[in-house]
């Protein structure tokens, strides 16, 4: 008989120990699944980052704080000096070809610095969401706002497409991409527009919340 409850416990403890691993395995399974993925970085010299070395840009900045929090996550810089939203719109499917599970869209600045239409810029922005959304693609748009010597109709029709579209179509949307670095002479460079390294830091840290988020809904 003590022989046999021996037996029997034995079963019971290996039953455990298997179930147990079974649990682990799933877990480990369900942390890779969330911490391993592409995003790219899809803008204008400002997602380029113009006047800094390449490490210095913000997407090298966000990879590098998402691995040191544990995310196994790959930043592709996708940003082009002094495209507009148009050019965004004509190359997505090409930026497609990199297999991104998240885009941070970040493009209009130039549209706004030449005076297009915001209706215009508009369109642009919302055809290119809808053809990442049917990609399954997780889009983080990143809001921007324009200068004031443009008008207050315009600035303000420029500031509001952006809430706007991250509403029709579901989107995480970063407020302002400049937040805390536009309009301080420390933070840019000479021409008042693009930030320096130390910009560019506030600038990946303003942005990495919205990157958990959306990494949270792939």
């Amino acid at each position: 008989k003590i022989t046999l409850i021996r037996q029997l416990s034995l079963i019971f403890a290996l039953c455990g120990l298997i179930s147990a691993s079974a649990t682990q395995s799933e877990a480990a399974l369900s942390l890779e699944t969330r911490t391993k993925g592409t995003i790219v970085a899809v803008g204008d010299s400002l997602t380029a980052g113009l006047g800094v070395h390449e490490e210095e840009a913000y997407p090298a900045l966000l990879e590098k704080k998402l691995r040191a929090a544990g995310y196994d996550w790959k930043v592709v810089n996708a940003g082009i000096s002094g495209e507009t939203s148009s050019g965004t719109l004509s190359r997505i499917n090409w930026v497609m070809k990199l297999r991104p599970d998240i885009i941070i869209l970040e493009t209009g600045a130039n549209d706004g610095l030449r005076g297009i239409d915001p209706a215009v810029t508009r369109t642009n922005i919302d055809k290119t969401i809808s053809i990442l959304k049917q990609q399954n693609v997780t889009v983080v748009l990143a809001g921007m706002q324009m200068v004031r010597n443009l008008g207050p109709e315009f600035t303000k029709k420029f500031a509001d497409l952006y809430p706007s579209l991250a509403k029709k179509h579901g989107l995480i949307l970063v407020p302002f991409f400049l937040q805390g670095v536009a309009g301080n002479p420390s933070l840019n460079r000479p021409d008042g527009i693009h930030p320096t390294a130390e910009g560019y830091r506030i600038i990946t840290e303003n942005i990495y919340p919205f990157a958990q988020k959306a990494i949270d809904r792939v």
